[in-house]
């Protein structure tokens, strides 16, 4: 079971993430998922756009794109890209801490691999509760 944390083309500053890993794995768990690889990538703007056009034919900027690699339902593998100019710019209109913002996308990744989907209003109302609910367990803010 390995988690990764790799930039390309920026530099976050991801405090902790002996803690930050042992929570995502444990959430994984109670999801009722076994984790067996899973690559976060942080990266600029430019490169997420490239690989939302590349992979998905979309032509917009995105703060996530996730990928699950495996074939196996129950088994987690995949890749999240995330950007963090998007973040960043996030933080900033949400008026949240970048830490908190980096945080919610990271975890909004890991739902997604869960089986969480977003694209309705009922599935984003669960997603936000669900990272919402991540951010009180692993940062203690009360939302």
């Amino acid at each position: 079971m390995a988690i990764n944390f790799a930039s390309h083309e920026v530099k976050v500053n991801l405090r902790d993430k002996i803690r930050l890993k042992a929570y995502l794995k444990e959430k994984f768990t109670r999801e009722g998922q076994r984790l067996k690889n899973l690559q976060y990538v942080f990266c600029s703007d430019d490169y997420l756009l490239e690989i939302n056009q590349q992979f998905l034919q979309h032509d917009t900027y995105t703060d996530i794109v996730t990928f699950e690699l495996g074939t196996n339902p129950k088994v987690t593998e995949g890749e999240v890209y995330i950007s963090y100019d998007r973040v960043k710019e996030n933080a900033e209109k949400f008026k949240v801490p970048v830490e908190q913002e980096l945080h919610r996308v990271i975890f909004h990744g890991a739902l997604h691999l869960c089986g969480y989907k977003d694209k309705s209003k009922e599935q984003a109302a669960i997603m936000r509760a669900k990272e919402n609910e991540c951010l009180q367990e692993y940062l203690g803010v009360s939302l």
